[in-house]
């Protein structure tokens, strides 16, 4: 009688509630300074990221207004980028995750 061979493969050991959940994506935020103008700041947002200059606006008027605005979102090498070029612009920028 002959037996068969043992499987090499790995036993699948995913359960349904181990299942990957998609990445959160990430986000470039941009802090109020007592540094930079206003102006200054709108065109950056114009120059790196290509907003309109209405958009741009908007973005600036939230980082003075209310201390911080979100100007971009992504994947975490993308967003890393993002904040090093606000740093480059002499800007203050921070990376977090969405919750």
């Amino acid at each position: 009688m002959a037996t068969a061979a043992p499987s090499l493969a790995p036993a699948s050991r995913t359960r349904p509630d181990a299942r990957q959940q998609p990445a959160r994506p990430w986000r470039t935020v941009v802090w109020n300074d007592p540094v930079n103008l206003m102006s200054y700041v709108s065109y950056v947002f114009r120059s790196h990221f290509g907003y309109s200059a209405e958009r741009a606006d908007e973005l600036m008027l939230a980082v003075h207004r209310e201390g911080r605005a979100v100007v971009s979102t992504g994947s975490r090498e993308r967003m890393e980028a993002d904040v090093e070029a606000m740093h480059g612009y002499g800007l203050w920028a921070t990376l977090e995750q969405e919750t």
